[in-house]
């Protein structure tokens, strides 16, 4: 649930957030949400930055991929015998601590995390699926 907030913006700042909202097509209002949402999260994970992408912005590393794609990684190390950060690290080559911070993302934001994860699987099967019938239609 929302409500409403009186914000006295100064003259420079209101004229960049309108520059911005038709730059992004949106209203200076939903952007404003945007980026006070956003200004928090990296205000209290330092380290974490939001990128646009093809399936809108999302939260990553500023050295590093997504925070998304750190935290599948260490779902999938999960059970593995070694310690899953370890595990990821030695993979990716990020270091343990900027695999922490994105742990530490998540467990505050899981469900912007795991929405991320999910739409990428879900992705992942389309494009098996077209390759699959792709594949099928070039052997007949």
């Amino acid at each position: 649930m929302s409500r409403p907030t009186s914000l006295r913006l100064p003259e420079d700042v209101r004229a960049r957030l309108d520059d911005e909202s038709q730059r992004v097509s949106a209203p200076p209002s939903t952007l404003a949400v945007v980026l006070i949402d956003e200004g928090l999260k990296m205000r209290r994970f330092p380290g974490i930055v939001f990128r646009d992408g093809p399936t809108g912005r999302r939260a990553g590393l500023a050295k590093g991929p997504d925070v998304w794609e750190v935290v599948r990684d260490l779902k999938r190390a999960h059970g593995t015998g070694r310690q899953p950060v370890d595990l990821v690290a030695e993979e990716t080559g990020l270091a343990p601590e900027l695999i922490g911070l994105a742990a530490d993302y998540y467990a505050v934001f899981p469900d912007e995390i795991d929405d991320r994860i999910a739409t990428d699987a879900r992705i992942a099967e389309e494009l098996r699926e077209l390759a699959d019938r792709r594949e099928r239609m070039l052997s007949t």
